[in-house]
């Protein structure tokens, strides 16, 4: 999935668009992105997770916000949403997701 969203999308056009889980679940809306500066492509985005989600994953609110890094690896599909592969429950459970620090 890197290489398709390295060489098909400008990544501007990811900016505000809602992430998804398998199941449905709106996660948030992506912020941002890290980019692996060996190979110079997206190599995680940062999503600014809802309320709800934030609770869910068990992410304390800091400044109001949760902003996490979602490894690109995760990504599904992108459209007019972001979707991810693992369900909420095995986000909930994995420990590649980390909190964003500036």
């Amino acid at each position: 999935m890197v290489t398709y969203l390295a060489k098909l999308l400008n990544f501007e056009t990811l900016i505000g668009k809602q992430v998804i889980e398998m199941g449905g679940y709106i996660l948030g809306e992506v912020k941002g992105a890290s980019i692996d500066e060996t190979t110079w492509r997206v190599a995680k985005l940062h999503v600014k997770l809802t309320d709800k989600a934030a609770e869910e994953l068990g992410f304390k609110k800091r400044f109001r916000t949760s902003k996490v890094n979602l490894p690109i690896e995760m990504v599904q599909a992108v459209g007019d949403v972001v979707s991810v592969s693992p369900s909420l429950k095995e986000l909930r459970e994995s420990n590649e997701i980390t909190v964003f620090k500036k």
